[in-house]
């Protein structure tokens, strides 16, 4: 099967998804993945997908760069239960975060079940601060940053609690 944005895919038996080769995604700084779509065989809109697909590979750096201020704020809140650890890293500023990232490789992409439904494009990190839990940044319709905290595998902070009051917040303080 071919998907506009990233060509021919193969089925993920495991998961059922669609994974594409390698390739070079700029936002990611270039980083070379692989591109997994959920859901692509059986939605009905799959335009949307490829709209996606094409927002996230088409952006660049910048869009990383306005999410600092929100990774920062999930850096200090493991630091304010963590800074007693002897490896806690220390980050004086938002623009220092990415010597403590690793940024993903295997960017997900699917439709949101709840809400708005849009395609989301979820990208899962390591980071420094919280080896365990990690970092997750997800990408609203492939464009901008509309999630950052640990991994939890939701797309939106609002279906992660359970809460909709917090569509559109990009970090829930805890």
């Amino acid at each position: 099967m071919e998907i506009p944005g990233i060509g021919e895919v193969t089925k993920n038996e495991e998961f059922g998804w669609y994974c594409s080769d390698e390739v070079s995604i700029p936002v990611l700084r270039g980083q070379k993945c692989r591109i997994a779509v959920k859901d692509y065989e059986v939605d009905e809109s799959r335009e949307d997908f490829h709209v996606a697909i094409d927002n996230f590979l088409s952006a660049d750096v910048s869009v990383l760069r306005d999410a600092e201020p929100y990774i920062f704020q999930y850096y200090e809140q493991c630091k304010g239960a963590d800074a007693a650890e002897e490896e806690f890293p220390d980050i004086n500023s938002p623009g220092d975060i990415w010597t403590h990232v690793q940024l993903g490789e295997n960017p997900v992409v699917t439709r949101r079940a709840a809400d708005d439904q849009d395609v989301y494009v979820s990208v899962e990190c390591g980071c420094d601060w919280e080896p365990e839990h990690g970092l997750q940044i997800v990408f609203k319709n492939g464009r901008e940053v509309n999630k950052v905290g640990p991994y939890d595998g939701h797309v939106t902070n609002a279906d992660a609690y359970a809460d909709e009051r917090l569509n559109g917040v990009i970090f829930r303080q805890n």
